[in-house]
């Protein structure tokens, strides 16, 4: 029943690890090529307009890369476990290995990791990827795990998210990741509004669509939070069990929320009380100032005072009197 190696023959020789994940490099790229292009400009900004202006690209571009980030990163929700367990099926060799479950919005990754990676003529290296969004089939893809062979460890966590499973969190896990998903992308939405209202420039409800970018992030931490809370079967490995917590994205998409609240309370606030400081922070005082400082200078350049006026009579009153007498 085996061939070279001991290797079982429904098991390939090479596993291929999960190919790294671009979307969140693509996302920072881009977010920070906008803010080299912004940099590139601002020696061109005069006085203190240069600090106030600069803090709010940078504040604005971070919100919308966490917002879109977030989207598509697996770390909601993480665990580590280190246990001696089976590696195959119908073998007795044990392994010692670092099995990781890292959930996301649209599905999860389980980790496998050899300590040391290269055990029983292999090298222990996976990283396995299971969707559970609305376009995707989560049974399906633990079926073709199942015929690819994988290692015991990556089954046994896999089956417990799979929709038959007596656990029963696959269902509640996809719905609550989907409308978690949605309410991003609205928070998304109103950024790019307050972004819009901001520059325009109206203030008033700049902050308050980055009151509403808050609430819809914070709304999509309540709902991953329902998924997380509910019960759950055990994931035990002999006698230690494979215990998960909030991982970075949630705790990045709370203070990110936070600070939006705070912001779009500052504005609204500072509208209401001092109207001036708010200008002043988005410099629409000095810009007002100097457009009518350069009106003035036009409009005085283009009309002459009469003071001018009388120097230039005067000569000309003497002129044609002294042509009179002499007539």
């Amino acid at each position: 029943m085996t061939l070279w190696n001991g290797s079982f023959p429904f098991y390939p020789g090479a596993n291929a690890c999960f190919p790294f994940d671009t979307s969140r490099a693509v996302i920072i790229s881009i977010f920070l090529s906008v803010l080299a292009t912004f940099i590139i400009i601002l020696p061109g900004i005069r006085g203190r307009r240069r600090v106030f202006w600069f803090l709010q690209v940078v504040t604005g571009l971070f919100v919308g890369a966490v917002i879109l980030t977030i989207q598509f990163s697996r770390d909601w929700e993480t665990g580590w476990v280190t246990a001696n367990t089976s590696y195959k099926s119908f073998s007795q060799a044990l392994v010692n290995v670092d099995v990781g479950l890292h959930v996301g919005l649209s599905g999860m990754n389980v980790t496998l990791v050899g300590n040391p990676v290269n055990q029983v003529n292999e090298t222990i290296n996976y990283n396995e990827h299971f969707a559970w969004s609305l376009d995707a089939d989560y049974d399906q893809s633990y079926s073709e795990g199942l015929k690819r062979g994988l290692p015991t460890p990556i089954l046994y966590v896999a089956e417990k998210f799979t929709a038959r499973s007596p656990c029963g969190v696959h269902r509640q896990y996809r719905i609550s990741g989907h409308y978690a998903s949605l309410t991003l992308w609205m928070a998304f939405c109103t950024w790019i509004i307050s972004v819009l209202l901001f520059s325009m420039p109206i203030l008033l409800y700049g902050g308050y669509m980055l009151l509403l970018t808050a609430t819809l992030m914070l709304f999509s931490l309540l709902f991953f939070f329902t998924a997380r809370n509910t019960p759950k079967c055990p994931i035990q490995f002999g006698p230690v069990p494979l215990e998960t917590g909030y991982g970075g994205s949630f705790w990045l998409t709370l203070a990110t929320g936070l600070l939006c609240l705070l912001l779009g309370l500052g504005v609204i606030i500072l509208n209401s009380v001092q109207p001036e400081k708010l200008k002043l922070l988005f410099n629409l005082d000095e810009r007002r100032g100097e457009e009518e400082e350069g009106w003035d200078k036009s409009h005085l350049s283009a009309e002459p005072s009469s003071t001018e006026q009388d120097e230039l009579m005067v000569p000309l009153g003497e002129l044609c009197q002294v042509t009179a007498t002499k007539l």
